[in-house]
């Protein structure tokens, strides 16, 4: 791995490290206001947020910056890195240990490098996925740097797929998984890269919960299934605030037409 891709794994292991040991001690002792969106907001994601945007300014100069709690207009760079500080807030004010910082590098509006760690579980994942980009990238999904990939099972009741609480219309008769729902999109998304569940939807994902993630399942052998419009590539001058991704992950192309019937109950 040559020295800008290192300079950039780097980057986000001691940033999403030294941003999360401070999110710790705030953890389920913090009060949330709710955003216009309905979602909530604390001042532990505005500090996060300040922080990841500081260390961007002061290490990649004339990067741009998308962010949910502060910049959420795509600049006209080649550059960007998209930041979700704190992705699952609900969680983090009611001490579910199940929350992340989510980073996602995109060269001319699409994803190429996702880091997403989680504090509460001292889980750090990053994967490289060139795509269309014509870069040459390091290749693959990792999971505390060991490679992961997703599973190649055939469904059953063993087996897990991940909702979000606005996509439970897919539960019906005949549905051929047991449901979990975690309540964060990156890490709902990022079980599915590990092999440890067949699948997942989040029907109202913002681009910045996505973006590191997007990344890391394509890179670990997973398919991305967008519902409605492609995220990516993004923009420029596009506000994002409100606009959301129907997505649905799935550990392999085979399994798209298994889990695509039950869909035609959740609301999009």
């Amino acid at each position: 791995m040559n020295d800008f891709w290192n300079t950039i794994l780097d980057f986000a292991e001691t940033t999403t490290i030294r941003v999360g040991k401070q999110l710790m001690q705030d953890f389920g002792q913090v009060q949330a206001s709710q955003k216009a969106d309905g979602s909530l907001v604390t001042k532990s994601d505005k500090w996060a947020d300040q922080e990841i945007r500081d260390a961007i300014v002061s290490t990649f100069s004339g990067y741009g910056i998308l962010s949910e709690e502060s910049d959420q207009t795509f600049p006209d760079t080649e550059w960007c890195w998209v930041i979700d500080p704190l992705d699952g807030t609900t969680n983090f004010t009611r001490g579910i240990p199940i929350w992340s910082i989510s980073l996602g590098l995109l060269y001319r509006g699409a994803p190429i490098f996702g880091y997403v760690y989680a504090p509460p579980l001292n889980q750090a994942f990053h994967g490289f996925w060139a795509g269309s980009s014509g870069l040459t990238t390091p290749t693959g999904a990792f999971l505390n740097n060991r490679p992961i990939h997703t599973s190649s099972d055939t469904p059953s009741k063993n087996h897990f797929f991940n909702l979000c609480s606005r996509s439970t219309g897919i539960i019906q008769p005949g549905f051929p998984c047991k449901i979990r729902m975690l309540g964060v999109a990156s890490y709902n998304f990022l079980t599915v890269a590990t092999g440890a569940v067949l699948g997942g939807i989040e029907a109202t994902p913002k681009v910045w919960d996505i973006a590191g993630a997007w990344v890391i399942v394509q890179a670990a052998g997973g398919t991305w299934v967008s519902l409605n419009s492609e995220p990516f590539p993004l923009s420029p001058g596009i506000d994002y605030s409100d606009r959301s991704f129907p997505t649905m992950v799935v550990s392999n192309s085979d399994l798209v037409t298994v889990f695509t019937p039950f869909l035609e109950s959740v609301k999009f």
